[in-house]
């Protein structure tokens, strides 16, 4: 692998839980895609054309707390057809730990206009000194990689009646410098809606609890379409199952206009103590509160 991108965590990166939020790490590796894209020959994206991810499968080893020096690792696992499966990892800069892993699905896309494009005729002999395997540490374990289910729809929803759990319009800085929203805004839309998402599965106002809260230990994200400045959205959440130490969440981010959904996702979240930095255990109290809002069938 090589490094594609370098920086660290700040303190407006972090949010109530005390580590960077979920988004700052996808903004990472979109950094890391542009640069896997310029050493690859796709050019930089001042040249109008790069790579946009379709697909991320994220697994978050350690949390990052503010200050933490960061550097993404990445390469290519392969390329079939006119797409390009990429992995990266975000490293401790200092001590060389895994702090979050990424398998991206890209194509190349001209960025001014969100239209892909074909991968040019000498993709695959570039990419042959950056190919490497997929770790263990990298794999997923409670996601798997299965084909995403078709495009949901604003009715589907509600008749399955999901909760909104988050709305709000796409503003400039949430976008490139072509007006279309940046990945991490689909993932920023995700977290600010959790406290919602909380409050009306459980009753309970997270911030009154100084100790508790929770974090993401894997995450599976589809790229539906390109949210543009302007744009209304809208989140609509669900859960999946409640395993052993894990609650399964689903959610599917809409544009309020047409009624189609942007981008899905699915999450392996644990409660997360405040005080000692580890996972605590899903009471009996609120495995009844949530049981009652399982959706059987949900998926991304």
């Amino acid at each position: 692998m090589i490094e594609t991108a370098m920086g660290s965590a700040q303190t407006w990166e972090c949010d109530a839980m005390g580590h960077m939020n979920v988004q700052f790490y996808v903004a990472r590796a979109t950094d890391g895609l542009a640069a896997l894209g310029l050493a690859l020959g796709f050019g930089a994206p001042r040249d109008g054309l790069g790579l946009v991810a379709e697909d991320h499968h994220i697994r978050y080893l350690r949390e990052v707390r503010p200050g933490v020096c960061l550097t993404v690792w990445g390469g290519v696992l392969a390329i079939e057809g006119d797409s390009l499966r990429a992995y990266q990892e975000i490293r401790n800069t200092a001590s060389g730990l895994v702090q979050a892993t990424f398998i991206i699905e890209a194509g190349l896309y001209d960025l001014a206009s969100r239209t892909r494009r074909p991968l040019p005729a000498g993709a695959r002999e570039a990419a042959k000194r950056l190919l490497v395997e997929l770790p263990d540490h990298g794999a997923p374990r409670g996601l798997a990689r299965t084909p995403p289910r078709p495009t949901p729809t604003w009715d589907e929803a509600d008749r399955l009646g999901l909760p909104l759990t988050a709305q709000g319009v796409v503003g400039m800085a949430d976008c490139d410098q072509h007006g279309f929203m940046v990945t991490r805004g689909n993932m920023g839309r995700v977290a600010d809606g959790l406290p919602n998402l909380i409050a009306k599965t459980r009753g309970i106002d997270r911030s009154e609890d100084d100790g508790y809260g929770s974090a993401a230990l894997e995450y599976r994200f589809v790229f539906r379409s390109a949210p543009r400045a302007g744009d209304l959205l809208a989140l609509r959440s669900g859960l999946k199952g409640i395993g052993a130490k894990t609650v399964n969440w689903v959610q599917w981010l809409f544009d309020r206009a047409s009624g189609q959904a942007v981008a899905t996702a699915e999450s392996i979240n644990v409660n997360f103590d405040l005080v000692r930095r580890k996972s605590m255990p899903i009471g009996d109290e609120q495995r009844r509160a949530l049981a009652r809002h399982i959706v059987p069938g949900l998926s991304l």
